[in-house]
């Protein structure tokens, strides 16, 4: 059975009068608007996912080392960081449609330079140009959820997003090995160029404007130093963020060492990679249909408590399998199933909890928030995962005190919330 769709929250009084262009847009309902969503989301693990079995074509395609190759997805991830923090902010500023057009566009130019690129750096360059635009979606997002939805309700439409986009990362490296099986590792970025076109249109066409522009921030240095002065001095907003990151990079860790890990370890080619993603987007899709159940009738609280059960036992497991037996499938990566599962549980209540530190410039603590993950998925990307890509040992402890370290955040988060709310 499908997920009822959430209900809405009542109209704001206060909204301005729809223009003649939004009245002729016909308004998306809760499950189409999760579709879109989901879809602009998409394009991060596509990007990511998709070329990560290419690693041994492009590098005999433009002459490159294999350094300069895993390069390209830290290059993207940094642009990503570096871009994501503006994201929320230019949606408060502009409106949330204004910002994820723009984005769709300037990451389709991208993705063409990609498949047209002829040496490593070209790709670089091309590879920062996707990553300055991928991550508008998943940002304003985010932002337009909390503007339509509350509580109960818009941890349903997350949850929700979630499910839809749990596709993308099992069906990206899949597709992207049976690309390079049968043509060649630019199609892949030329199939990007569609689907980005396809969402273009989609948006152009149905996608609400969310924010009126009598609710809009103003875009000057002074305003937002403040406003990122105040998020980011924020002890809980460091505190949630951190637990939605580092349960997150338990994950990213598996998927970045994949290029190494699977052929190396587990002796598997470029189009068997779904041996750790079908098991890892398996657990995110049930962990958020379990969120997207649950929502309305346990508190965020208890819903985290929850989720921190499954990723603290699936981590335990891992690395107590492969203190004793060699990596093997389907055991070296079955564990992730769980971890998966329980890291979708957790995510919605802690991002939303994050979101309402600052209501009213909730664009911005999106974006505060992508950066915080992006940061540390680049690091992985680009220093840990190629340090421990040679052992699933290894990547199974850096997944335990990943997770370990996250409960840590949010039990200390508990603890200084009780401490400033007054008595």
């Amino acid at each position: 059975m499908m997920p009822q769709p959430p209900a809405s929250v009542p109209p704001d009084p206060d909204a301005e009068v729809p223009s003649p262009q939004t009245r002729q847009r016909k308004p998306l309902g809760a499950a189409a608007l999760a579709a879109v969503l989901a879809g602009l989301s998409m394009l991060g693990p596509f990007s990511i996912d998709a070329y990560l079995p290419a690693f041994p074509n492009i590098q005999q395609s433009l002459g490159a080392s294999p350094v300069e190759v895993q390069q390209s997805l830290t290059a993207y991830l940094l642009a990503f960081a570096g871009m994501v923090l503006w994201h929320g902010a230019l949606s408060d500023a502009f409106g949330r449609r204004n910002v994820i057009l723009v984005s769709l566009v300037t990451f389709c130019i991208g993705t063409i330079g990609c498949a047209s690129a002829h040496s490593v750096h070209y790709l670089w360059f091309f590879r920062v140009v996707q990553g300055v635009s991928a991550g508008a979606g998943v940002v304003v997002g985010r932002a337009i959820i909390r503007d339509l939805y509350a509580d109960a309700a818009a941890a349903r439409l997350l949850s929700l997003v979630t499910m839809i986009f749990s596709i993308a990362p099992a069906v990206a490296p899949v597709l992207g090995g049976l690309i390079v099986k049968y043509s060649d590792w630019r199609s892949i970025f030329l199939f990007l160029v569609g689907y980005t076109v396809l969402l273009f249109a989609v948006c152009y066409r149905r996608l609400p404007e969310t924010l009126p522009p009598h609710k809009r921030q103003p875009f000057n240095p002074v305003f937002l130093w403040r406003n990122y002065r105040d998020i980011l001095s924020s002890p809980l907003f460091h505190l949630k963020t951190g637990v939605v990151a580092l349960n997150f990079c338990g994950l990213f860790v598996y998927i970045t060492a994949a290029p190494v890990a699977l052929p190396g370890q587990l002796h598997l080619g470029p189009d068997e990679f779904a041996w750790l993603f079908v098991p890892a987007v398996s657990g995110i899709f049930l962990g958020a249909l379990a969120a997207n159940r649950i929502a309305g009738k346990w508190s965020f609280a208890r819903q985290i408590r929850f989720g921190f059960g499954f990723l603290l036992s699936a981590a335990t497991v891992n690395v107590g399998y492969h203190l004793f037996f060699p990596p093997a499938v389907p055991w070296s990566t079955l564990p992730i199933f769980f971890y998966t599962f329980g890291m979708s549980v957790v995510a919605p209540g802690a991002t939303l909890l994050a979101l309402d530190l600052f209501p009213h410039i909730r664009g911005t603590v999106a974006s505060c928030q992508s950066f915080a993950v992006t940061v540390l998925a680049a690091i992985i990307a680009g220093v840990i995962a190629p340090a421990l890509s040679d052992s699933f040992l290894w990547l199974a402890c850096a997944q335990l005190f990943f997770t370990v370290t996250a409960l840590g955040l949010w039990l200390t988060s508990r603890v200084v919330r009780r401490m400033l709310t007054p008595q």
